[in-house]
């Protein structure tokens, strides 16, 4: 049976650990001072893998909480994946040569499919992940500040041809919303592609991590989990237990 991991989410604006509603940086709930603390408590209760993002790095289209990501990336003994403003060979280098297990590109899927092809290439798809954020079916970029003429699963099946082999896939519209996934996209989108794809946005329940686990075999791999465990609608060690059972 294909393996399905959880990722707590720990999302880093201003230095410190919060969440946005909907990606709205209006609307921000601040759940911790340190990122730092909160990776190193989520491995304490069992996390094989930590989701981070450099919110304002998404913003500003340029790593800008790097070094907490490489300090946890260095002295956890949990894998570390960063999304968030990383759009150049130098920022892909400096993550995964500094530790960090995986880098996630997103925008830069649409703007600059030419350098998510070359990383793709030269890292391999292990270690590069594609972030689709979609919204309505079509890809958000920029932090969600924008909204592309392109279709995930066309993107999807695009990558997967050039080597991606793990997706995150994050309906906007769920996001923060603690109203569950969507999962007919998630499905349709590893479906599509063939490859592994991580739900993200709006997994509130353990009853939404199980109807996730229950398609590990169609290729959904694993779910980011963040407000729903800040907010204690689930907790960590359960979820891992439930999926590892």
């Amino acid at each position: 049976m294909s393996e399905f991991t959880i990722y707590p989410a720990i999302d880093i604006r201003g230095g410190k650990c919060v969440r946005l509603l909907q990606g709205d940086y209006n609307q921000e709930t601040v759940y911790g001072d340190s990122p730092f603390e909160m990776a190193s408590s989520f491995e304490k209760k069992g996390a094989k893998w930590i989701h981070m993002v450099d919110l304002d790095g998404a913003k500003k289209g340029e790593p800008v909480n790097h070094e907490v990501v490489l300090r946890a990336a260095k002295e956890l003994k949990a894998h570390v994946q960063i999304g968030g403003g990383i759009r150049t060979r130098q920022d892909v280098k400096t993550y995964l040569d500094g530790g960090v297990d995986r880098v996630i590109l997103g925008s830069s899927a649409i703007s600059d499919p030419e350098f998510v092809k070359d990383m793709l290439k030269q890292y391999g798809g292990e270690r590069v992940a594609i972030g689709i954020d979609a919204r309505d079916g079509y890809v958000a970029t920029h932090g969600w500040l924008n909204t592309s003429k392109v279709k995930s699963e066309e993107l999807g099946k695009e990558l997967a041809e050039h080597g991606a082999e793990t997706f995150i896939m994050t309906d906007i519209s769920r996001d923060g919303m603690m109203q569950g996934p969507n999962v007919q996209a998630i499905a349709s989108l590893a479906e599509a592609t063939g490859k592994k794809v991580i739900a993200s946005g709006g997994v509130s329940s353990m009853d939404d991590v199980l109807e996730l686990e229950t398609r590990r075999d169609s290729g959904i791999s694993g779910a980011i989990i963040g407000k729903a465990i800040y907010t204690e609608k689930i907790r960590l060690e359960e979820a891992i237990r439930e999926v590892q059972s």
